[in-house]
């Protein structure tokens, strides 16, 4: 018989007071790097990153105080969905998003945050009109050239946000990425490089109506820095749950 370790009773019992423990200490960091730059904390969103964990431990999560999830496969977000995992929390898709599996996605999420093609864009269009509804998004940006991650080249992303005026059933909301791997203080230099992507695409597009607000970056290694340099969605995983969870195998 197989079975994950965190379901013996005590062991529970610890994970809930540390994850408790964790997401406050991540608030509380969130705050600090938010005053320090002279912003409102009330203004940086906490999106918890869920990926690879039990309904329990999600429960647990929004128990705990958080308010947004952030799903990265489509796969576990179906079946949290199922099991209502989410409840009492918004749900963001955060991960690579193919096109077969838009319909999985489209009208049950709050925010995609990872468009990263026109051909993406198109899919997610058709999805929301033939559900009727207008879907919030983020173009992904991939801020480092990284031939490993998904995104938009920064010299592309503008004319990828004009395409969604096109777009009737999906609203832009921003910007998202995911910077290189850096020593510590290492990202801010590519977080400020978004932050002006962002804000030059805000002038060019913002007629008051459009909703661009929401700036994604920073994870569980860079958050506060991604935070001084204007984040207002911070995506953070192995901060609050920890190493991905184990299975034991026990006879």
């Amino acid at each position: 018989m197989e079975r994950s370790w965190i379901e013996m009773p005590a062991e529970r019992e610890r994970m809930a007071v540390s994850l408790e423990e964790n997401i406050r200490a991540v608030k509380e960091r969130i705050a600090v790097a938010a005053r320090e730059a002279g912003r409102d904390p009330a203004g940086i969103t906490l999106v918890a990153a869920t990926k690879t964990q039990t309904d329990e431990t999600i429960r647990a999560a929004i128990a705990a105080g958080i308010t947004v999830c952030g799903e990265n496969r489509v796969q576990e977000m179906t079946a949290h969905l199922e099991a209502n995992a989410y409840d009492g929390a918004g749900l963001h898709f955060i991960g690579h998003l193919q096109r077969n599996k838009v319909r999985q996605v489209v009208g049950r999420v709050d925010l995609i945050e990872s468009v990263d093609s026109l051909r993406l864009l198109e899919a997610i269009e058709a999805e929301a009109a033939r559900l009727d509804l207008r879907q919030d998004i983020l173009i992904e940006v991939n801020i480092g050239r990284e031939e490993s991650k998904s995104g938009v080249l920064p010299e592309e992303v503008k004319a990828l946000c004009r395409k969604t005026l096109e777009c009737p059933h999906v609203r832009l909301r921003g910007l998202m990425a995911v910077p290189p791997a850096l020593p510590e203080g290492g990202s801010q230099k590519i977080f400020r490089e978004i932050k002006q992507l962002f804000v030059d695409i805000k002038r060019e597009m913002d007629d008051n109506n459009s909703g661009i607000t929401c700036l994604s970056m920073g994870m569980s290694g860079d958050y506060p820095d991604a935070v001084r340099e204007g984040a207002t969605l911070v995506r953070v995983g192995t901060a609050l749950f920890g190493p991905r969870v184990r299975t034991e195998r026990t006879e």
